[in-house]
């Protein structure tokens, strides 16, 4: 991810879903001095206890501007005065919400930009037929299957798919 911050020239970036805030460190890594992440996530405890000693003890909490709210409402609030303004976002929230977190994030990104969707593989269950896939999985299963199907028809894009830990779908917006 740190090599993709890079290769877009990533500046200014927005990530949906911290949790820890792993991805958001890396992100706040590599991206340069002056460069800036909205971070959006429901719950601040786990990255407050977890993330944010680490984040303050690597000298680049200033970079961070955690939003502490549900994302689609936030999204709908950077759109009025940011489209096409954003290098990077990395997007790790309620899988359900993946495609509408899509179509907020290509009018945020700017043409050339990538988006980076986590868990895509699923433990490997978007795989798997229905029936082998455990009860309580199939609903979270059904709404990634989905999502990867509508992306990779999304002529807004181009995409890959890596299979590195829980899959992660790399979207580069081309219009």
């Amino acid at each position: 991810m740190g090599m993709l911050l890079k290769l877009v020239n990533g500046k200014k970036t927005i990530e949906v879903g911290v949790f820890t805030g792993y991805s958001l460190l890396l992100t706040a890594l590599s991206i340069p001095d002056d460069g800036k992440i909205t971070a959006i996530d429901v719950d601040r405890k786990t990255y407050e206890m977890i993330g944010l000693p680490i984040i303050k003890k690597a000298g680049v909490e200033d970079k961070i501007n955690f939003i502490e709210s549900q994302a689609l409402p936030v999204l709908d609030q950077l759109l009025e005065d940011n489209e096409g303004s954003f290098d990077f976002g990395f997007v790790d929230a309620d899988k359900g919400n993946y495609w509408n977190y899509h179509e907020r994030m290509m009018k945020l990104i700017k043409v050339g930009g990538m988006v980076i969707y986590d868990n895509t593989l699923w433990g490997g269950y978007v795989a798997l037929p229905e029936e082998a896939v455990p009860e309580k999985k199939r609903a979270m299963t059904k709404s990634i299957l989905e999502f990867n199907d509508s992306i990779s028809a999304y002529s807004r894009v181009e995409i890959s798919h890596a299979s590195v830990g829980d899959g992660m779908l790399i979207c580069r917006r081309i219009r």
